[in-house]
């Protein structure tokens, strides 16, 4: 991979222009996206219904959707699309950000954030130790499930359990169902 010829950091990004671009930095290499497509924005609106309502029904920590600031050192801030922390691990969280990696990730990946999603994110969320990170692609209609360490993803095409904590039930998520077509009236 290339050497970047200017390293950002965190503060550079932060004074980036509220231009509706979203602006992340890993390792100091900067990662620009355009504002998503509504089919990205509705897959994610139905990500965070089912993932919001079962965290907070069962009580189990905070899920957020995008912008939220995950912050991983001087020269690294990304922001998932989605992220779950633990009830037991909101230290983590200061009014800004949160200073370490989330339990989980969810990028829903379009054509500009593909290669960085399934690359340099996946690979700074597998060293940092996030126990689940999803690449929710609205293209081939299915959800990668990355853990530390794998080489390669879970592949979920018609259900996804997730299970966050063993003394709770499982939220089963009906993959199809998150890409139903939008018909904008």
């Amino acid at each position: 991979m290339p050497v970047p010829t200017h390293l950002y950091t965190v503060e550079d990004v932060r004074a980036m222009p509220d231009d509706g671009n979203r602006y992340e930095v890993i390792a100091g290499e900067l990662f620009v996206t355009p504002a998503p497509n509504l089919r990205h924005q509705t897959v994610l609106a139905r990500l965070y219904l089912l993932i919001g309502n079962y965290v907070d029904r069962h009580h189990l920590g905070l899920a957020l959707f995008a912008p939220t600031d995950v912050v991983l050192g001087p020269t690294t801030l990304v922001e998932p699309d989605l992220l779950f922390v633990r009830a037991a691990r909101l230290g983590i969280a200061t009014a800004q950000e949160f200073k370490a990696a989330p339990d989980l990730a969810i990028e829903v990946i379009s054509p500009s954030s593909s290669r960085a999603d399934r690359g340099r994110k996946r690979a700074l969320y597998q060293d940092e130790g996030v126990t689940e990170y999803w690449i929710v692609d609205p293209e081939l209609e299915h959800v990668e499930v990355w853990r530390p360490g794998a080489a390669t993803p879970e592949l979920h095409r018609e259900t996804l359990s997730w299970r966050p904590e063993a003394s709770v039930e499982a939220l089963i998520i009906d993959v199809p169902a998150l890409f139903a077509r939008v018909n904008p009236t």
